[in-house]
């Protein structure tokens, strides 16, 4: 007998909840020796009580708003649950033929008593976690309601202030969206994908979004990683690759190229800065990263053979650019070029570098200190690396 799967399934007991099935759209499944033809994208879950339930791949996500502050679920109760210990929304799978704003009702009813008069669809974020099935979230803010609240059987409930909400356990892909809510960015979709809690990918609308691994005091990676932009937001350490390209004159003294950023820059637009310099990717180490910054900023083929290690450098500046606080909390591998370099030739990469020029070092020291050109340079580095050339000259 072929028919449409039905919303409680019998019992089957599995090894362990990796072994529950996928359906696929019009995939026909053998189940209990039963053919059986789904017509959406559901999967087989094993529920606490061992019996078998079938659940949708949508779901909905609900941030209700009152007094300035989100109604957040401590997920604290459910076993086996993707979002175990995380501070979430309220909302849930959609079931039968439910509309997002069907599913959003029910749910926000079950989980918190409230019924909601005045909702906005902000978004959709696809939720893709290592040894869980993908999941298509439909994200709302409410600002209205009526009703008591109740107590929810999946965690506890608490009104955490807007501001506040970052610092709690979540997500670090929520902390994106977060940060999108609150700067009423129109409807947009966000794809995050996790290994464990890790964050592995951000996309949004289609447009993949730069990872940093956030480091502790000793420059060693502490497992999460963030989003560039909350990263500058927050003012945690992250790595950097610096590369000073010199050249040595007759009279032992050395030029340093110096670029120009460019005027479209979202930090120190304009101003004189390394010769290179970049982040390091989420996963990459310090030298890869120097080597591709070179490259893709100036064109500059090195190898890492041709980079010298001059010395770890720590750094910390803020400023606010276009009406936006800009924490930038660096620890830096600090590089030096040698090879002979064409100042006239170098193909710049036009999004980073407006020009380049030839400073030298002593003088570029004085500048800097005196404030004399408008530049983003530690003062510190520059005499780190006197001391490293210095060195180098009496060896």
């Amino acid at each position: 007998m072929i028919s449409t799967l039905p919303r409680r399934l019998p019992t089957i007991p599995l090894r362990n909840r990796k072994e529950c099935l996928v359906i696929e759209a019009q995939e026909e499944l053998v189940y209990n020796d039963t053919r059986r033809k789904n017509s959406g994208g559901y999967f087989i879950w094993e529920r606490e009580d061992g019996e078998m339930e079938q659940k949708s791949r949508l779901t909905t996500l609900c941030y209700i708003e009152h007094e300035g502050a989100y109604l957040m679920l401590h997920r604290i109760s459910k076993k086996n649950d993707v979002n175990k210990d995380k501070w979430i929304g309220v909302g849930g799978h959609f079931e039968g033929d439910e509309s997002p704003e069907d599913c959003l009702l029910r749910e926000v009813k079950e989980e918190t008593g409230l019924t909601l008069t005045s909702w906005r669809f902000r978004g959709l974020v696809t939720f893709i976690a290592e040894g869980w099935e993908t999941e298509y979230m439909c994200l709302y803010t409410a600002d209205k309601y009526e009703g008591n609240m109740t107590a929810c059987s999946e965690g506890a409930l608490e009104w955490v202030k807007k501001e506040d909400v970052l610092s709690l356990n979540l997500w670090e892909g929520d902390k994106i969206f977060f940060k999108l809510l609150n700067e009423e960015v129109p409807f947009f979709s966000l794809k995050l994908a996790y290994k464990g809690d890790r964050l592995t990918e951000a996309a949004l609308n289609g447009k993949q979004m730069e990872l940093f691994d956030v480091l502790d005091e000793d420059g060693k990676r502490t497992g999460v990683v963030r989003e560039r932009s909350l990263v500058h937001m927050d003012g945690v350490p992250h790595g950097t690759a610096h590369i000073w390209i010199v050249r040595e004159n007759e009279d032992k003294t050395y030029d340093l190229l110096l670029q120009k950023r460019s005027q479209g820059k979202d930090s120190y637009p304009g101003c004189y800065d390394i010769s290179s310099a970049g982040h390091v990717r989420a996963g990459d180490d310090f030298l890869p990263s120097a080597v591709r910054e070179l490259k893709e900023e100036l064109g500059i083929e090195a190898g890492e053979e041709d980079l010298e290690f001059a010395g770890c450098h720590k750094g910390y500046m803020e400023e606010i650019f276009y009406g936006r606080m800009f924490k930038d909390s660096e620890v830096s591998a600090v590089y030096v070029y040698r090879k002979p370099v064409d100042a006239e030739h170098l193909m710049l990469q036009k999004e980073e570098v407006e020009s380049i020029m030839w400073m030298e070092l002593g003088e570029c020291m004085e500048a800097v200190r005196h404030h004399r050109i408008p530049n983003c340079i530690y003062l510190d580095e520059l005499e780190m690396l006197e001391r490293y050339l210095s060195g180098k000259q009496r060896g």
